[in-house]
């Protein structure tokens, strides 16, 4: 547990243009105590990052110090849960694909409804991911790979960070489109998952770029594809699924600011202005693009809309194949 108190200067740089002015932020109603980010992954994550991205601007406007509170489990779902249930009024919390779209369908007796416990502030930043292969399968194209794979059906793995994540849900939706036949190895994070992929331990992964920028670069791993619209500008050579003739398969990792259903409107739609002014502010932006991430900073009704799109999208899929956290 961490918490941010910086200068005004350094919060205002991080919310750009003084058109949204501290006086018109502050309100003595709210906060009047220290807010808490619930973010349900370890530190170091992805969404972690995006919380100390944010927090230290929220402390100097809102007035208050930002706490995030790391309580990671369940593939994100125990910390999402503290949110939902959350009922002091000053707790939010930042999570992820998993947790807010797919968990329902993976978790029968999920402990909270994400259309109806929770509320969605600003869907913050999306990375696409990349299709790493080890060096000895003999695929240089998505085609080759996935011809391949199918004449050697049960001969090779792919890896995880558990079963229904974004990248096993990734993987998946080509061993669907191909008809193939690969054996799942879940894992219980990128880092190992990489260190296998490397000694050749499993053949396949679909991963955030940044997890495997490096072994890609040394010739370590072979990217074959990236799951986004466009190629990412870290890896320019490695075509995305349109280009490889798959053009409705794009896909993203995601994080958002996210509340407790009981939020008020106003204050829902007024944090993420806030929100919104500190990741597009130029210092916001490029710390997120450093790490990776492409800033979207999409509001309440759009984040909900996308969340109820991506719900029924990997909801199909992890139905169709009786895919379970067990898997």
């Amino acid at each position: 547990m961490i918490t941010h108190k910086i200068g005004r200067r350094t919060a205002l740089s991080l919310l750009g243009a003084p058109a949204l002015p501290l006086p018109a932020l502050a309100q003595a109603s709210w906060p009047d105590r220290p807010v808490r980010i619930i973010v349900p992954f370890p530190g170091g994550s992805t969404p972690d990052l995006t919380a100390r991205v944010i927090s230290p601007a929220f402390a100097e406007v809102l007035g208050q110090p930002c706490v995030v509170d790391n309580r990671p489990g369940a593939g994100g779902n125990i910390g999402t849960d503290a949110v939902a249930k959350a009922t002091d009024g000053h707790t939010l919390g930042i999570s992820i694909n998993g947790p807010l779209a797919t968990a329902p369908a993976l978790f029968p007796n999920l402990p909270y409804n994400p259309a109806r416990d929770l509320t969605p502030i600003c869907l913050m930043v999306r990375t696409a991911q990349v299709l790493v292969v080890h060096p000895s399968v003999p695929a240089g194209t998505l085609a080759e790979f996935m011809a391949y794979a199918k004449a050697n059906p049960g001969k090779l793995s792919y890896g995880s960070v558990g079963a229904g994540s974004g990248a096993h849900l990734g993987m998946m939706d080509l061993v669907a489109r191909g008809d193939l036949d690969m054996v799942h190895v879940p894992y219980r994070g990128f880092a190992q998952a990489t260190v296998d992929l490397v000694a050749g331990r499993i053949q396949a992964m679909v991963v955030i770029v940044s997890a495997v920028l490096s072994p890609v670069r040394e010739g370590q791993l072979k990217a074959l594809v990236c799951t986004g619209d466009e190629r990412v500008t870290t890896l320019p050579d490695v075509p995305t699924l349109a280009e490889a003739g798959m053009p409705d398969a794009a896909s993203y990792a995601w994080s958002g600011l996210i509340a407790p259903s009981s939020i008020p409107a106003e204050r829902a739609q007024r944090l993420y202005e806030i929100t919104q002014r500190v990741i597009t502010s130029p210092e916001g932006r490029q710390r997120l693009e450093a790490a990776g991430f492409q800033v979207t900073a999409q509001g309440p009704d759009a984040f909900r809309t996308f969340i109820a799109a991506e719900a029924e999208r990997w909801g199909t899929l992890i139905r169709r194949y009786n895919i379970s956290p067990d898997a």
